[in-house]
């Protein structure tokens, strides 16, 4: 069981890892967006709320598709299981939620809205 729970942390890091490379690629390539937003008088706090709304949407269909899956990998677990529809978003959603999508959000935050407008 041991062995299980400590796969089972490195497959989250690992998914942390993954989902903070693509919120951090696709804030990046909002740049321009964000510093429009900003200019026309979005606060840091809009920006960031943005960003993690987006991200938790995402993941939240992610887990409930997961959930379909380890529902056909473990005996005895039923995808309408509620104790498993509950975990594994929540879990999900705020492992990448709000650890891995934070610093992109975060940095997004903080565009200068004249250098974002300059790049290009």
């Amino acid at each position: 069981m041991s062995l299980m729970a400590a796969f089972a942390v490195v497959a989250l890091a690992l998914a942390a890892i993954g989902i903070y490379g693509v919120v951090s690629y696709a804030v990046a390539r909002r740049t321009r967006e964000i510093g429009i937003r900003m200019a026309l008088g979005a606060r840091p706090a809009d920006v960031r709320g943005l960003i993690l709304r987006q991200t938790s949407r995402f993941l939240l269909a992610g887990a409930f598709l997961a959930t379909r899956l380890l529902s056909t990998l473990l005996y005895g677990v039923r995808p309408t299981d509620p104790a498993t529809l509950l975990t594994v978003p929540l879990l999900l959603t705020a492992v990448g939620g709000l650890l891995a999508a934070w610093l992109p959000a975060r940095r997004g935050a903080r565009t200068d809205p004249w250098l974002a407008l300059r790049q290009e």
